[in-house]
């Protein structure tokens, strides 16, 4: 059975997730530049919302690359350890030397402070120079799942190296596409990497009511002012009923 997971940064979108038919969203904040940590705030309120799906966190303490400097670090094992105690499913880590290499150090000290929760590796794997090196480090550390476009800008257009990373994990952890994935093409992925769990936003896009079309902008990219990103309970029951 095909398992969708929503990229969700609200209550009102793991709702919307929820509705649809997803059996786990990954919280994150600032999803337009690959997403952060969301706030304590928004992790409590779903957690406590208790909506009956998996709530798995993004743990990212900045926007842009993956080396992390030691504050940040150890920023990161502080939030994992709230989610513990919050009482989250999991939390998505990852982080990378100057190489773009596993920084092993750093992801044990991640690994260790979530304990018993479940552990997905994100996509900082999709810019690692030995992939094949990585999926073994990933696998060792212990985390459950690696989420990965397979080193290209979608998963769609990965999607032969997923079916190649999947053969070679060998059942010992789940490989899941991320990136792009869309009822128009789930189906053709799903039939090249025969992957049961899948990533997406299942987004659409919602008029900002309270835009008034100034000259004062606050979007990452001015095109997108006056739209709010909105995951959708359509999208996703497309997403998980959708066949080729």
């Amino acid at each position: 059975m095909r398992k969708i997971e929503v990229c969700c940064s609200s209550l009102d979108e793991a709702r919307e997730a929820k509705a649809g038919g997803a059996i786990r969203i990954e919280l994150c904040a600032a999803i337009t530049c690959g997403g952060v940590t969301p706030s304590h705030g928004t992790i409590q309120s779903i957690v406590e919302a208790g909506l009956g799906l998996d709530v798995n966190v993004l743990i990212r303490a900045r926007e842009g690359g993956f080396c992390y400097s030691a504050a940040e670090i150890d920023t990161m094992c502080r939030d994992i350890e709230y989610c513990r105690r919050t009482g989250v499913t999991g939390v998505v880590i990852g982080a990378l030397t100057p190489q773009a290499d596993i920084d092993m150090e750093a992801c044990r000290r991640m690994v260790k402070a979530a304990g018993d929760m479940s552990i997905t590796f994100h996509r900082a794997f999709d810019v690692c120079p030995a992939p094949f090196i990585a999926l073994e480090q990933i696998i060792s550390l212990g985390c459950h799942r690696l989420l990965t476009s397979g080193q290209q800008a979608t998963a769609e257009q990965g999607a032969g190296f997923i079916a190649e990373l999947r053969k070679r994990a060998s059942g010992r952890i789940i490989i899941m596409p991320g990136a792009g994935v869309k009822p128009a093409n789930i189906a053709a992925i799903e039939a090249t990497t025969s992957a049961t769990e899948f990533h997406s936003t299942a987004a659409i896009d919602a008029a900002d009511t309270a835009y008034r079309g100034t000259a004062v902008s606050f979007a990452s990219n001015p095109q997108r002012e006056g739209i709010i990103r909105r995951s959708s309970a359509e999208i996703v029951t497309q997403l998980v009923q959708v066949v080729s």
